[in-house]
């Protein structure tokens, strides 16, 4: 699974692949990521890796990277693992696991990645809108409110 964070309000959005390979960072960006903030009207101008092999290689040859300087978003990568930077996908993933995965596949089994991705979409759509986070992001809303709420507040920054 390809797992994007939004670090303003811990937004998640996610894919689920077979392989970790460069190309697969780039389709949930291209699938999922992009044409969410689009949707939105926001861009995405900055993004946040971890040091893996399907984030960064070689400049100029590298489809993640390509795609990114094409899109026009600054890339950064975490030089160290950390809490700050790994911890919040970290705990996504841990989430996933335990609360759908684990769950999903008791319940069903599945004949194809469409059939699952389906699947994580529709729980994704539950939680991201529905419980509500204590973090200092979200300060007591859902991920999607703090989402609309920043959205708001560029929205009425640029009509200033």
């Amino acid at each position: 699974m390809q797992s994007v964070v939004d670090g303003n309000c811990s937004l998640r959005l996610a894919k689920v692949h077979v392989s970790k390979v460069p190309r697969t960072a780039v389709d949930v960006l291209n699938d999922r990521v992009l044409p969410f903030y689009e949707e939105h009207e926001v861009g995405a101008n900055r993004i946040l890796t971890d040091d893996g092999r399907k984030y960064c290689g070689r400049q100029l040859h590298h489809s993640h990277e390509l795609f990114l300087a094409i899109s026009q978003i600054v890339y950064r990568r975490a030089e160290t693992p950390s809490p700050e930077t790994s911890g919040v996908r970290g705990r996504l993933g841990w989430t996933v696991k335990g609360w759908f995965l684990g769950v999903a596949f008791r319940q069903r089994f599945y004949r194809s990645l469409a059939e699952l991705q389906q699947d994580l979409c529709e729980y994704l759509t539950f939680s991201n809108p529905d419980p509500a986070h204590q973090s200092y992001r979200t300060k007591g809303r859902t991920p999607y409110q703090a989402f609309s709420d920043g959205v708001k507040e560029i929205t009425q920054a640029e009509a200033a």
